[in-house]
Protein backbone atom coordinates (compact mmCIF):
# COMPACT_ATOMS: atom_id res chain seq x y z
CA UNK A 1 0.00 0.00 0.00
CA UNK A 2 3.08 2.28 0.90
CA UNK A 3 4.35 1.69 -2.64
CA UNK A 4 1.22 2.55 -4.25
CA UNK A 5 0.41 5.25 -2.26
CA UNK A 6 3.71 6.84 -3.43
CA UNK A 7 3.50 6.08 -6.59
CA UNK A 8 0.11 8.03 -6.78
CA UNK A 9 2.22 11.12 -5.36
CA UNK A 10 5.01 10.88 -7.97
CA UNK A 11 2.30 10.72 -10.37
CA UNK A 12 0.55 13.44 -9.45
CA UNK A 13 3.82 15.81 -9.03
CA UNK A 14 4.95 14.70 -12.55
CA UNK A 15 1.46 15.83 -14.55
CA UNK A 16 1.38 19.00 -12.52
CA UNK A 17 4.70 20.10 -13.15
CA UNK A 18 4.65 19.15 -16.60
CA UNK A 19 1.32 21.10 -17.38
CA UNK A 20 3.34 24.03 -14.84
CA UNK A 21 0.29 22.87 -12.76
CA UNK A 22 -2.10 25.18 -15.07
CA UNK A 23 -5.26 23.92 -13.41
CA UNK A 24 -7.08 27.47 -14.16
CA UNK A 25 -6.22 28.78 -17.71
CA UNK A 26 -9.22 30.11 -19.25
CA UNK A 27 -11.60 29.66 -16.23
CA UNK A 28 -12.27 32.48 -13.99
CA UNK A 29 -11.20 33.03 -10.55
CA UNK A 30 -14.40 32.11 -9.35
CA UNK A 31 -14.54 29.06 -11.67
CA UNK A 32 -10.99 28.06 -10.54
CA UNK A 33 -12.57 28.25 -6.73
CA UNK A 34 -15.22 25.92 -7.01
CA UNK A 35 -13.10 23.59 -8.46
CA UNK A 36 -10.17 23.03 -5.64
CA UNK A 37 -13.20 23.96 -3.30
CA UNK A 38 -13.50 26.88 -0.82
CA UNK A 39 -10.79 26.99 1.70
CA UNK A 40 -11.86 26.76 5.39
CA UNK A 41 -12.24 29.99 7.28
CA UNK A 42 -9.08 31.05 8.82
CA UNK A 43 -7.80 33.52 12.13
CA UNK A 44 -5.46 35.77 9.31
CA UNK A 45 -7.87 36.20 6.86
CA UNK A 46 -9.18 33.99 3.71
CA UNK A 47 -7.19 32.99 1.10
CA UNK A 48 -9.95 32.19 -1.27
CA UNK A 49 -9.75 33.02 -5.10
CA UNK A 50 -9.08 37.01 -5.13
CA UNK A 51 -12.34 37.22 -7.12
CA UNK A 52 -14.36 36.45 -4.23
CA UNK A 53 -12.24 36.38 -0.64
CA UNK A 54 -13.70 35.55 2.26
CA UNK A 55 -14.21 37.80 5.07
CA UNK A 56 -10.64 38.75 6.81
CA UNK A 57 -10.31 38.18 10.19
CA UNK A 58 -8.73 40.64 12.55
CA UNK A 59 -5.00 41.18 12.37
CA UNK A 60 -2.74 39.26 14.57
CA UNK A 61 -2.15 40.53 18.16
CA UNK A 62 1.18 40.48 19.43
CA UNK A 63 1.88 36.36 21.03
CA UNK A 64 4.58 36.40 24.16
CA UNK A 65 8.25 35.27 22.19
CA UNK A 66 9.42 31.67 23.51
CA UNK A 67 12.06 32.30 26.02
CA UNK A 68 15.48 33.06 25.11
CA UNK A 69 18.58 30.73 25.43
CA UNK A 70 20.58 30.56 28.39
CA UNK A 71 22.85 33.74 28.58
CA UNK A 72 21.32 35.28 25.74
CA UNK A 73 19.38 38.80 26.03
CA UNK A 74 16.03 38.45 24.33
CA UNK A 75 16.87 37.66 20.49
CA UNK A 76 15.36 40.42 18.24
CA UNK A 77 13.06 38.83 15.99
CA UNK A 78 13.25 41.75 13.51
CA UNK A 79 14.44 45.25 13.24
CA UNK A 80 11.02 47.24 13.29
CA UNK A 81 10.94 48.57 10.07
CA UNK A 82 10.29 52.25 9.01
CA UNK A 83 8.05 53.67 6.43
CA UNK A 84 9.23 54.56 2.79
CA UNK A 85 10.26 58.06 2.88
CA UNK A 86 7.59 60.58 1.42
CA UNK A 87 9.91 62.08 -1.04
CA UNK A 88 11.89 60.19 -3.74
CA UNK A 89 14.69 62.71 -3.74
CA UNK A 90 15.37 62.37 0.00
CA UNK A 91 18.73 61.14 0.72
CA UNK A 92 17.89 57.25 2.45
CA UNK A 93 19.69 56.29 5.27
CA UNK A 94 22.34 53.72 5.33
CA UNK A 95 20.65 50.20 6.23
CA UNK A 96 21.64 46.98 5.97
CA UNK A 97 20.13 45.27 2.95
CA UNK A 98 16.94 42.72 4.18
CA UNK A 99 18.13 39.76 5.12
CA UNK A 100 17.55 36.70 2.86
CA UNK A 101 15.29 34.80 5.29
CA UNK A 102 12.81 34.98 7.77
CA UNK A 103 13.44 37.77 10.27
CA UNK A 104 10.17 37.27 12.77
CA UNK A 105 9.89 33.65 14.15
CA UNK A 106 6.65 32.22 13.96
CA UNK A 107 4.64 31.80 17.29
CA UNK A 108 1.18 29.77 14.98
CA UNK A 109 1.07 26.49 16.56
CA UNK A 110 0.48 24.65 13.19
CA UNK A 111 3.74 23.09 12.07
CA UNK A 112 4.95 23.58 8.57
CA UNK A 113 4.91 20.25 7.65
CA UNK A 114 2.69 18.06 7.72
CA UNK A 115 1.08 14.43 5.92
CA UNK A 116 -1.14 16.78 4.03
CA UNK A 117 1.62 19.51 3.07
CA UNK A 118 1.80 17.92 -0.83
CA UNK A 119 -1.74 17.84 -1.25
CA UNK A 120 -2.16 21.13 0.36
CA UNK A 121 0.69 22.59 -2.13
CA UNK A 122 -1.01 21.46 -5.29
CA UNK A 123 -4.52 23.62 -4.59
CA UNK A 124 -2.40 26.29 -3.24
CA UNK A 125 -0.45 26.30 -6.56
CA UNK A 126 -3.70 26.15 -8.51
CA UNK A 127 -5.05 28.87 -6.86
CA UNK A 128 -1.87 31.43 -7.58
CA UNK A 129 -1.93 30.16 -11.15
CA UNK A 130 -5.45 31.95 -11.45
CA UNK A 131 -3.87 34.65 -9.88
CA UNK A 132 -1.01 34.80 -12.61
CA UNK A 133 -3.48 34.12 -15.38
CA UNK A 134 -5.86 36.62 -14.21
CA UNK A 135 -2.82 39.87 -14.62
CA UNK A 136 -1.52 39.19 -11.28
CA UNK A 137 -0.75 41.59 -9.14
CA UNK A 138 0.46 45.53 -8.58
CA UNK A 139 4.00 47.00 -8.12
CA UNK A 140 3.35 49.06 -4.82
CA UNK A 141 5.37 52.45 -5.26
CA UNK A 142 8.13 52.82 -2.94
CA UNK A 143 8.53 56.11 -2.08
CA UNK A 144 4.70 56.74 -1.03
CA UNK A 145 3.46 57.47 2.12
CA UNK A 146 1.80 54.87 3.97
CA UNK A 147 0.96 55.40 6.99
CA UNK A 148 -2.50 55.70 9.20
CA UNK A 149 -4.56 58.25 7.63
CA UNK A 150 -2.85 58.55 4.27
CA UNK A 151 -4.71 58.72 1.11
CA UNK A 152 -3.92 58.47 -2.56
CA UNK A 153 -3.43 56.24 -5.61
CA UNK A 154 -0.51 54.61 -3.65
CA UNK A 155 -3.03 53.63 -1.21
CA UNK A 156 -5.25 52.37 -3.46
CA UNK A 157 -2.59 50.21 -4.80
CA UNK A 158 -1.59 48.83 -1.77
CA UNK A 159 -5.05 47.62 -0.79
CA UNK A 160 -5.80 46.31 -4.41
CA UNK A 161 -2.30 44.27 -3.39
CA UNK A 162 -3.22 43.25 -0.15
CA UNK A 163 -6.86 41.80 -1.31
CA UNK A 164 -5.90 39.82 -4.24
CA UNK A 165 -3.95 37.33 -1.89
CA UNK A 166 -7.12 37.67 0.73
CA UNK A 167 -5.30 39.15 3.08
CA UNK A 168 -7.98 42.28 2.88
CA UNK A 169 -11.82 41.67 2.64
CA UNK A 170 -12.96 43.14 -1.52
CA UNK A 171 -15.33 45.88 0.61
CA UNK A 172 -12.84 46.69 2.79
CA UNK A 173 -10.09 47.73 -0.18
CA UNK A 174 -12.45 50.03 -1.85
CA UNK A 175 -11.14 53.94 -1.43
CA UNK A 176 -7.76 54.83 -1.09
CA UNK A 177 -7.35 55.87 2.46
CA UNK A 178 -4.83 53.63 4.74
CA UNK A 179 -7.24 52.90 7.50
CA UNK A 180 -7.50 50.26 10.61
CA UNK A 181 -8.74 47.99 8.28
CA UNK A 182 -5.65 48.36 5.63
CA UNK A 183 -2.88 48.38 8.67
CA UNK A 184 -4.52 44.88 10.08
CA UNK A 185 -4.16 43.55 6.32
CA UNK A 186 -0.51 44.44 6.59
CA UNK A 187 -0.18 42.71 9.51
CA UNK A 188 -2.00 39.38 8.27
CA UNK A 189 0.45 39.72 5.34
CA UNK A 190 3.95 40.37 7.19
CA UNK A 191 2.59 37.09 9.68
CA UNK A 192 2.50 34.75 6.34
CA UNK A 193 5.60 36.59 4.90
CA UNK A 194 8.23 35.99 8.32
CA UNK A 195 7.99 39.55 8.77
CA UNK A 196 8.00 41.63 12.31
CA UNK A 197 3.98 42.08 12.16
CA UNK A 198 4.34 46.01 13.14
CA UNK A 199 1.24 46.97 10.12
CA UNK A 200 4.29 48.96 8.87
CA UNK A 201 4.84 49.49 5.11
CA UNK A 202 8.66 49.70 5.33
CA UNK A 203 11.25 48.48 2.98
CA UNK A 204 11.14 44.88 3.70
CA UNK A 205 7.57 44.49 3.70
CA UNK A 206 7.54 46.55 0.04
CA UNK A 207 10.15 44.55 -1.26
CA UNK A 208 8.14 40.85 -0.31
CA UNK A 209 4.88 42.94 -1.79
CA UNK A 210 6.54 43.50 -4.93
CA UNK A 211 7.72 39.63 -5.75
CA UNK A 212 5.53 38.74 -9.05
CA UNK A 213 3.28 36.37 -8.66
CA UNK A 214 4.60 34.76 -11.29
CA UNK A 215 7.71 33.97 -8.79
CA UNK A 216 5.24 32.63 -5.82
CA UNK A 217 3.57 30.34 -8.18
CA UNK A 218 7.16 29.14 -9.19
CA UNK A 219 7.57 28.39 -4.88
CA UNK A 220 4.83 26.71 -4.56
CA UNK A 221 6.18 24.37 -7.55
CA UNK A 222 9.30 24.04 -6.11
CA UNK A 223 7.56 22.72 -3.09
CA UNK A 224 5.55 19.96 -4.89
CA UNK A 225 8.31 18.70 -6.77
CA UNK A 226 10.85 18.76 -3.14
CA UNK A 227 7.79 16.91 -1.35
CA UNK A 228 6.82 14.58 -4.10
CA UNK A 229 9.32 11.74 -3.23
CA UNK A 230 9.40 12.29 0.68
CA UNK A 231 8.70 8.59 2.45
CA UNK A 232 9.11 10.76 5.68
CA UNK A 233 7.05 8.60 8.37
CA UNK A 234 5.30 11.17 10.33
CA UNK A 235 4.37 10.25 14.05
CA UNK A 236 3.00 11.64 16.98
CA UNK A 237 6.09 13.45 17.62
CA UNK A 238 8.62 14.78 15.33
CA UNK A 239 11.41 17.48 14.50
CA UNK A 240 10.86 19.77 11.46
CA UNK A 241 13.54 22.38 10.21
CA UNK A 242 13.01 24.59 7.36
CA UNK A 243 15.81 26.05 6.29
CA UNK A 244 14.66 28.96 4.61
CA UNK A 245 12.92 29.81 7.94
CA UNK A 246 15.92 29.11 10.14
CA UNK A 247 13.85 27.64 12.45
CA UNK A 248 13.42 24.00 14.36
CA UNK A 249 9.61 22.88 15.47
CA UNK A 250 9.32 20.33 17.75
CA UNK A 251 5.84 18.94 16.82
CA UNK A 252 3.72 16.77 19.25
CA UNK A 253 -0.21 15.43 18.79
CA UNK A 254 -0.40 17.84 15.43
CA UNK A 255 0.65 20.66 16.62
CA UNK A 256 4.10 23.02 17.41
CA UNK A 257 5.04 22.44 21.12
CA UNK A 258 8.32 24.72 20.06
CA UNK A 259 9.66 26.17 18.02
CA UNK A 260 13.19 27.55 18.08
CA UNK A 261 15.01 30.44 16.54
CA UNK A 262 17.90 27.98 13.89
CA UNK A 263 21.07 28.98 12.46
CA UNK A 264 21.67 27.26 9.76
CA UNK A 265 23.81 27.04 6.25
CA UNK A 266 25.30 29.50 4.68
CA UNK A 267 25.03 30.67 0.87
CA UNK A 268 27.91 28.58 -0.03
CA UNK A 269 27.58 25.57 2.78
CA UNK A 270 24.30 24.46 2.54
CA UNK A 271 22.69 23.11 4.98
CA UNK A 272 21.25 20.06 3.12
CA UNK A 273 17.90 18.35 3.04
CA UNK A 274 17.52 15.10 5.49
CA UNK A 275 15.32 12.45 6.76
CA UNK A 276 16.38 10.14 9.50
CA UNK A 277 16.15 9.86 13.31
CA UNK A 278 17.49 11.66 16.23
CA UNK A 279 18.85 8.44 18.45
CA UNK A 280 20.88 10.20 21.40
CA UNK A 281 21.64 13.66 23.17
CA UNK A 282 25.63 13.81 23.36
CA UNK A 283 26.50 16.23 26.61
CA UNK A 284 29.17 18.19 26.48
CA UNK A 285 30.75 16.62 23.13
CA UNK A 286 34.47 17.25 21.56
CA UNK A 287 34.22 18.84 17.86
CA UNK A 288 36.44 16.77 15.23
CA UNK A 289 36.71 19.51 12.50
CA UNK A 290 35.85 18.21 9.34
CA UNK A 291 38.62 17.89 6.84
CA UNK A 292 37.16 20.70 4.53
CA UNK A 293 37.55 23.32 7.46
CA UNK A 294 40.95 22.11 7.86
CA UNK A 295 42.26 22.36 4.21
CA UNK A 296 39.87 25.35 2.77
CA UNK A 297 40.21 27.56 6.72
CA UNK A 298 42.89 26.42 9.40
CA UNK A 299 45.41 25.80 6.90
CA UNK A 300 45.73 29.23 5.61
CA UNK A 301 45.44 30.56 8.98
CA UNK A 302 47.79 28.69 10.41
CA UNK A 303 50.65 29.82 7.62
CA UNK A 304 49.87 33.36 8.76
CA UNK A 305 49.82 32.91 12.75
CA UNK A 306 51.28 29.83 14.23
CA UNK A 307 49.26 30.37 17.49
CA UNK A 308 45.98 30.34 16.06
CA UNK A 309 45.46 26.56 17.18
CA UNK A 310 46.36 26.65 20.61
CA UNK A 311 43.96 30.38 20.79
CA UNK A 312 41.42 28.49 19.33
CA UNK A 313 41.28 25.44 21.78
CA UNK A 314 42.23 22.88 19.25
CA UNK A 315 44.15 20.03 19.81
CA UNK A 316 46.30 18.11 16.74
CA UNK A 317 46.27 14.88 16.88
CA UNK A 318 47.92 11.40 14.89
CA UNK A 319 46.70 8.45 13.44
CA UNK A 320 47.01 6.46 16.65
CA UNK A 321 45.25 9.40 18.88
CA UNK A 322 48.43 11.24 20.40
CA UNK A 323 48.79 15.12 20.10
CA UNK A 324 51.43 16.28 18.04
CA UNK A 325 52.48 19.76 18.35
CA UNK A 326 51.73 22.34 15.75
CA UNK A 327 54.87 22.98 15.51
CA UNK A 328 56.23 20.23 13.90
CA UNK A 329 54.20 20.05 11.02
CA UNK A 330 55.07 21.85 7.71
CA UNK A 331 51.53 23.86 7.09
CA UNK A 332 52.64 25.02 3.58
CA UNK A 333 51.36 22.31 1.79
CA UNK A 334 48.88 19.76 3.14
CA UNK A 335 50.74 17.68 5.44
CA UNK A 336 47.75 18.92 8.04
CA UNK A 337 45.30 16.42 6.20
CA UNK A 338 46.76 13.67 7.44
CA UNK A 339 46.38 14.37 11.23
CA UNK A 340 43.23 15.11 12.98
CA UNK A 341 42.09 18.69 14.62
CA UNK A 342 40.08 18.26 17.92
CA UNK A 343 38.37 21.15 20.04
CA UNK A 344 38.00 19.02 23.62
CA UNK A 345 34.42 19.50 25.59
CA UNK A 346 34.13 22.89 27.46
CA UNK A 347 32.20 26.11 27.05
CA UNK A 348 34.48 27.20 24.17
CA UNK A 349 33.44 23.61 22.12
CA UNK A 350 32.50 24.88 18.78
CA UNK A 351 29.26 22.64 19.52
CA UNK A 352 28.65 24.17 22.75
CA UNK A 353 27.06 21.45 25.62
CA UNK A 354 24.57 19.40 23.61
CA UNK A 355 25.17 17.85 20.20
CA UNK A 356 22.16 16.22 19.19
CA UNK A 357 22.59 13.04 17.41
CA UNK A 358 20.80 12.03 13.96
CA UNK A 359 22.72 9.69 12.21
CA UNK A 360 22.56 10.17 8.39
CA UNK A 361 24.71 10.35 4.89
CA UNK A 362 25.23 13.82 5.28
CA UNK A 363 27.04 13.59 8.68
CA UNK A 364 25.02 16.72 9.80
CA UNK A 365 23.41 17.61 12.72
CA UNK A 366 21.61 20.09 15.32
CA UNK A 367 23.68 21.37 18.59
CA UNK A 368 24.43 24.05 20.88
CA UNK A 369 26.89 26.81 20.24
CA UNK A 370 28.70 29.48 22.40
CA UNK A 371 28.15 32.18 20.00
CA UNK A 372 24.11 32.86 21.03
CA UNK A 373 24.59 36.37 19.91
CA UNK A 374 23.98 34.87 16.26
CA UNK A 375 20.66 33.78 17.50
CA UNK A 376 19.10 37.34 17.64
CA UNK A 377 20.53 38.36 14.11
CA UNK A 378 18.10 38.57 11.11
CA UNK A 379 20.14 36.85 8.91
CA UNK A 380 20.90 33.45 10.00
CA UNK A 381 22.59 31.50 7.71
CA UNK A 382 26.11 31.68 9.24
CA UNK A 383 27.26 27.83 9.85
CA UNK A 384 28.78 25.37 7.71
CA UNK A 385 25.72 23.13 7.18
CA UNK A 386 24.80 21.81 10.54
CA UNK A 387 22.18 23.61 12.80
CA UNK A 388 22.57 25.99 15.72
CA UNK A 389 19.52 25.65 17.83
CA UNK A 390 18.21 28.28 20.43
CA UNK A 391 17.66 27.19 24.32
CA UNK A 392 18.41 23.78 22.46
CA UNK A 393 18.61 22.14 26.34
CA UNK A 394 14.64 22.38 26.15
CA UNK A 395 14.72 20.85 22.79
CA UNK A 396 17.07 18.30 24.48
CA UNK A 397 14.86 17.69 27.34
CA UNK A 398 11.51 17.49 25.14
CA UNK A 399 13.50 14.75 22.99
CA UNK A 400 14.78 12.74 26.54
CA UNK A 401 10.95 13.06 28.11
CA UNK A 402 8.71 11.61 25.13
CA UNK A 403 11.56 8.32 25.07
CA UNK A 404 12.91 8.10 28.68
CA UNK A 405 10.89 7.80 32.07
CA UNK A 406 11.86 10.59 34.47
CA UNK A 407 13.76 12.39 32.67
CA UNK A 408 13.24 16.35 32.88
CA UNK A 409 15.03 19.69 32.70
CA UNK A 410 17.01 19.09 36.19
CA UNK A 411 18.30 15.89 34.88
CA UNK A 412 19.32 17.79 31.63
CA UNK A 413 21.15 20.28 33.33
CA UNK A 414 22.62 17.91 35.78
CA UNK A 415 24.40 16.37 32.52
CA UNK A 416 25.80 19.14 31.73
CA UNK A 417 26.77 20.34 35.05
CA UNK A 418 29.42 17.48 35.51
CA UNK A 419 31.78 18.64 32.60
CA UNK A 420 32.50 15.31 31.37
CA UNK A 421 30.83 13.64 28.08
CA UNK A 422 28.08 12.01 28.24
CA UNK A 423 25.69 10.16 25.45
CA UNK A 424 22.17 9.20 26.65
CA UNK A 425 20.34 7.08 23.89
CA UNK A 426 16.77 7.72 23.62
CA UNK A 427 14.77 4.56 24.32
CA UNK A 428 11.95 5.66 21.08
CA UNK A 429 14.23 7.56 18.06
CA UNK A 430 12.25 10.72 17.01
CA UNK A 431 11.87 11.00 13.52
CA UNK A 432 13.33 14.55 11.97
CA UNK A 433 12.92 16.15 8.66
CA UNK A 434 15.30 18.69 7.15
CA UNK A 435 13.73 20.35 4.24
CA UNK A 436 13.64 23.26 2.27
CA UNK A 437 10.49 25.20 1.42
CA UNK A 438 10.26 28.80 0.22
CA UNK A 439 6.23 28.18 0.15
CA UNK A 440 4.11 25.92 2.37
CA UNK A 441 0.15 25.73 3.27
CA UNK A 442 -0.45 25.77 6.82
CA UNK A 443 -3.75 23.27 7.62
CA UNK A 444 -5.53 26.53 8.10
CA UNK A 445 -5.46 27.75 4.25
CA UNK A 446 -2.88 30.15 5.04
CA UNK A 447 0.22 30.03 2.38
CA UNK A 448 3.52 31.18 4.02
CA UNK A 449 6.80 32.33 1.90
CA UNK A 450 10.16 32.43 2.54
CA UNK A 451 13.34 34.08 0.76
CA UNK A 452 15.04 31.48 -1.61
CA UNK A 453 18.17 32.07 0.63
CA UNK A 454 20.21 29.26 -1.60
CA UNK A 455 18.44 30.31 -4.74
CA UNK A 456 17.09 26.51 -6.00
CA UNK A 457 13.79 27.59 -6.30
CA UNK A 458 14.13 27.84 -10.40
CA UNK A 459 15.57 24.51 -10.49
CA UNK A 460 13.04 22.55 -7.80
CA UNK A 461 16.96 21.16 -6.36
CA UNK A 462 17.13 20.62 -2.70
CA UNK A 463 19.90 21.77 -1.17
CA UNK A 464 23.18 19.32 -0.87
CA UNK A 465 21.32 17.93 -4.17
CA UNK A 466 21.31 18.39 -8.06
CA UNK A 467 17.90 18.99 -9.79
CA UNK A 468 15.61 15.97 -9.21
CA UNK A 469 19.21 14.05 -8.50
CA UNK A 470 20.12 12.04 -5.10
CA UNK A 471 22.10 13.40 -2.89
CA UNK A 472 25.77 13.16 -2.51
CA UNK A 473 27.37 13.21 1.05
CA UNK A 474 29.63 16.39 1.76
CA UNK A 475 31.08 14.89 5.23
CA UNK A 476 30.94 16.54 8.48
CA UNK A 477 29.65 19.83 8.29
CA UNK A 478 29.18 22.36 11.62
Amino acid sequence: MADLTFFSRAAMMRLAVAAGLVLVTTASQAQAQDAIGTPPTVPQGSFAAPAAPAPAAPAPTATPSAAPAEGVAPAKAAEPEKAAPVKAKAKPKTRRAAAPAAIALSQDPQPSLTPQTYERTLKAAARYQAIVASGGWPVVPKTAKFAPGATGKAVAMLKQRLAIEGDLRPDEALGDSFDAATKAAVQRFQVRYGLAHNGIVGPATLAAMNVPAETRLHQLEATVQRLATSRFPFGERYVVVNIPSASVEAVENGRVFRRYTAVAGDPEHHSPVVETKITAINFNPTWTVPTSIIKNEIIPKMRKDKGYLARQGLTLLDREGKEVSPASIDWSGNAALGYTVRQPEGARNALGQIRIDMPNSMAVYMHDTPGKHAFSRADRFLSHGCVRVSDVRQLATWLLDGSNPGWNRSRTDEAIAIGARKTVNLNTPVPVIWVYLTAYPLADGTVQFRDDVYKLDTTGASPGQPPLASATPTGGLW
